[in-house]
């Protein structure tokens, strides 16, 4: 079925746009199967939030009226089933009271191709802008890691946009679905490589760091350096910040950084406390220091000459002479 809708770069907003093809207006059509919804459970790394406030409410309205028109997509797991795409089609038609909906059942899908389908159905109903820290996070890494609109990956794709009214032929062939560095991509959403890379290491921390960012309780930059730790590590960092009911600044995490590996939740607490012991500085760095400041263009006999002299002057005058 052909749409009308134009051109994007992301895919902004689709199904808000678009309407579902007729024949999802249809209880069941082929290949659906209607489904109960406590049977279905979240998938278990969702990285986005679900709708809160009006959109929730206007998606809660929409289906009142009109039921679910466009089928959730699951995979079939031992006891039920795991959302893939419709979580918030799905917590809407539970507000409702709704006990069944429509759904496509997959099987056998590999974790890359499951979070395929998590991460690119997000995007055809979201503009990237309106996305949060660990959203972005989330989007950047699964776009920077797998090549886009190709073999089995370019099949889920074609799938998804049918489902929405999508036309492939407007989205596929776009910058958004081709391998790119983070350069490359970072032109695609108007972002520095730079900026690119520090998102991907956001998504490398753990969900209460992300939820920090995300809330404004937490600096991207200091959870950058919080990303070099440990699962275990960062999880201590987060405790102690509940125990101390504080925040952490740049300082800090990068003070924590320079202990990857080797943090104890004491040494977590001395530096977020402010009690951070300052290394002792080596006697060669010591002697680099001084010559660099008082020494410059000397020779080191001509410094150790100097040196001597004003020591012997200084103890002169401590009364300690010829020690």
């Amino acid at each position: 079925m052909k749409t009308n809708a134009p051109k994007r770069k992301v895919f902004q907003d689709a199904v808000d746009l678009i309407s579902p093809p007729e024949e999802m207006i249809n209880p069941v059509s082929s290949g659906q199967t209607m489904i109960s919804v406590k049977k279905i459970v979240p998938f278990h790394n969702h990285p986005f939030r679900l709708y809160e406030g009006k959109r929730l409410d206007d998606m809660v309205e929409s289906i009142r009226e009109h039921g679910v028109l466009i089928p959730v997509i699951v995979q079939k797991i031992a006891d039920g089933y795991e959302m893939l795409s419709g979580h918030n089609r799905w917590n809407a038609a539970k507000v409702v009271g709704i006990k069944e909906i429509p759904a496509i059942i997959k099987d056998n899908l590999t974790e890359r191709e499951a979070y395929v389908y998590v991460i690119e159905t997000n995007m055809l109903q979201r503009s990237f802008d309106d996305l949060l820290p660990s959203e972005k996070a989330a989007v950047l890494a699964e776009r920077y890691e797998k090549v886009m609109c190709q073999g089995r990956r370019n099949d889920i794709l074609e799938e998804i946009a049918m489902l929405n009214g999508v036309d492939m032929q407007e989205t596929c062939g776009h910058d958004v679905h081709k391998s790119k560095s983070r350069d490359a991509i970072g032109e695609d959403y108007g972002m520095t490589g730079r900026n690119i890379a520090r998102y991907m290491r956001l998504n490398q921390t753990t969900d209460q760091i992300k939820e920090m960012v995300d809330d404004g309780a937490m600096a991207m930059v200091t959870a950058v350096e919080l990303s070099y730790l440990s699962e275990e590590e960062q999880g201590q960092v987060c405790k102690v910040l509940d125990e101390l009911g504080g925040k952490i600044n740049n300082a800090q995490a990068m003070e924590l950084h320079k202990e990857a590996g080797s943090l104890t939740t004491e040494k977590v607490k001395d530096i977020l406390a402010g009690v951070i012991k300052e290394k002792p500085v080596s006697d060669a760095k010591l002697f680099a220091q001084i010559k660099k400041k008082y020494f410059k263009g000397k020779s080191t006999e001509e410094i150790l000459e100097i040196m001597e002299q004003a020591l012997t002057t200084w103890f002169a005058g401590e009364g300690v002479a010829d020690v």
